[in-house]
């Protein structure tokens, strides 16, 4: 564009210089005017050229820091500062494996909004996301799904090793106690588990975890239960209420 614009200032020059000096117009031989009018027309668009590439530039800079804004908040829950469900079914879409799926939900949360009020859910919510940022960190992906619901894409280790982390988020949960407004309060969280294999759909993973959900929920709450064991822990509770019984 610097260089359109010099030739085009030159040509202009080339047609006005030459009638200028007719007229008596330039103080100077009409070669020294050219000269001198190439010079000023390599100076004076090189400087504009600077000044506007440097705003360009920073208008550029500003819009790309918008638009990663726009997709950062686009993809984050605002209550939980956690990934939220679009970006949490976009990455496991992308998840290869070995890593585990784990659906977690709070025991009873519809008790806490209506005896302590929805500040006193939204609190719980808050802190239940900060355990689950300390335990999972940076490596695993953690989303809030919506409601009382929590999703988690663990990565790496063994199936133990993934399940053992989710056991830490529910015993640090169980054992967290909040204080608002004079009241205290406390909760538990259930939580299925899926393996993530490749060539399993996502479809029946995700279906997976949240039977495993479910049955820890119908076990007694405040527990993990794997997919390939959740009968198993679910039938356990029951053969002792019978055999007790």
């Amino acid at each position: 564009m610097a260089f359109r614009a010099v030739l085009l200032s030159f040509i202009l020059n080339l047609i006005v210089l030459p009638i200028s000096h007719a007229l008596g117009l330039v103080p100077m031989a009409l070669g020294d005017a050219i000269r001198l009018s190439v010079v000023m027309s390599w100076l004076v668009v090189g400087v504009v050229s600077g000044v506007l590439g440097i705003l360009t530039g920073h208008m550029i800079r500003q819009l790309s820091l918008s638009k990663a804004e726009f997709e950062l908040l686009s993809r984050t829950d605002m209550l939980s500062g956690l990934l939220n469900r679009r970006a949490f079914s976009e990455l496991l879409d992308d998840t290869a494996g070995p890593a585990s799926l784990a659906i977690l939900d709070l025991d009873r949360f519809k008790s806490i909004n209506d005896g302590h009020g929805h500040c006193a859910g939204d609190t719980v919510i808050q802190a239940v996301s900060g355990i689950l940022r300390d335990v999972f960190g940076d490596r695993h992906v953690t989303a809030r799904l919506g409601g009382e619901e929590f999703g988690v894409i663990i990565h790496g280790g063994t199936p133990e090793s993934r399940l053992a982390m989710v056991e830490e988020v529910r015993r640090a949960i169980a054992g967290r106690i909040l204080t608002l407004d004079g009241a205290v309060i406390s909760t538990t969280i259930s939580a299925g588990i899926a393996e993530i294999r490749s060539g399993r759909r996502k479809e029946a993973i995700y279906s997976s975890a949240d039977r495993a959900l479910y049955l820890a929920k119908a076990g007694g709450r405040n527990r993990v239960v794997h997919e390939d064991d959740g009968v198993a822990l679910f039938e356990s509770p029951l053969k002792e209420a019978a055999n007790g019984s």
